[in-house]
């Protein structure tokens, strides 16, 4: 920045010894007020805390950013995008002989890549922010509400259904591991209320949740189309009368009990090259109880291979 030096008259018998003299002072001053400013960040190196040693030698599996909202883009199977916002965390592995790992650079991966989320581009946010941190293992849990536009049996209606969906990344030994989760709500019918009852049987709304690691490319609707066609019937977000006699009468022509529902999925499953291991479980909250029914099933194929 220039430096503007305006000289004010003097009132004083001309001397011009003496007027050198005040010209110099004032010269003089000038120079240590801009000496005595203070230094810039980029005048002086400010200390990396988290770089520092660390003596107690003892490695952290996980650390990072937790509950931290951001918006994104997901893309869905019809060809959109859906806006909505995502709830992630964020972790690596910290090695015994650093004291702390760079926080703010989870943040700048994220702020990186909220332009458009899918599956392949999942797995390389979770690449880049393993090197970035310099660690040798990274995980990422993004939540999310997904939707997708469901069409009434009968009428014909088209309305919204929202899912709760999950992408979990892992990142260890050099390769990366994506699980897709979703929970589907879905209608079972109790085959043993079905068969002792003169007239109906009870019914209720179940939350089926899928939980499965993937090798290649696989949508999220694939999931949900696995888990309504083998319960009892699925939801719709609008139903006119024709469609509620519909779900009605195909929830009672299809009684499953929760072990049913978890058992048929698994078959689906295994029968699916692209699913290398998953988690099933099918809640049924009991309309004839206080209580809910619960199933589960786990399997890792490349273990049982």
């Amino acid at each position: 920045m220039g430096l503007n030096i305006h000289y004010a008259p003097i009132s004083m018998p001309m001397n011009p010894g003496r007027n050198r003299l005040v010209l110099h002072i004032f010269e003089d001053t000038l120079l240590m007020n801009q000496d005595s400013k203070a230094p810039s960040a980029s005048d002086t190196e400010i200390e990396d805390v988290q770089g520092r040693a660390d003596t107690r030698r003892i490695p952290i599996n996980k650390v990072g950013i937790k509950d931290i909202y951001h918006p994104v883009r997901v893309s869905d199977r019809a060809g959109g995008d859906q806006h909505t916002v995502a709830r992630f965390n964020m972790y690596v592995n910290l090695p015994q002989d650093f004291k702390g790992t760079h926080m703010s650079r989870f943040v700048e991966i994220l702020h990186n890549h909220e332009h458009e989320i899918s599956v392949k581009s999942f797995r390389v946010m979770l690449s880049e922010m393993t090197e970035h941190l310099d660690a040798d293992a990274g995980h990422i849990e993004m939540d999310f509400p997904y939707f997708i536009n469901k069409t009434a049996p009968v009428s014909g209606v088209k309305s919204l259904m929202n899912y709760q969906a999950s992408f979990l990344g892992e990142h260890k030994d050099g390769k990366n591991a994506l699980t897709l989760k979703v929970v589907v709500p879905v209608t079972s019918l109790c085959p043993c209320s079905k068969k002792i009852s003169d007239r109906g049987a009870h019914n209720q709304r179940s939350h089926v949740t899928i939980s499965a690691r993937i090798d290649g490319f696989m949508w999220l609707e694939e999931l949900v189309d696995i888990v309504e066609q083998e319960a009892s019937c699925e939801l719709y977000g609008i139903l006119k009368r024709p469609d509620e006699k519909y779900v009605t009468e195909r929830a009672y022509d299809n009684p499953k009990f929760v072990e049913d529902i978890v058992r048929d999925i698994a078959v689906r499953l295994n029968n699916e090259d692209r699913v290398r291991g998953y988690t099933v479980e099918s809640e049924n909250f009991e309309s004839i109880h206080n209580h809910s029914a619960y199933a589960l099933i786990e399997k890792d194929k490349d273990l049982d291979a």
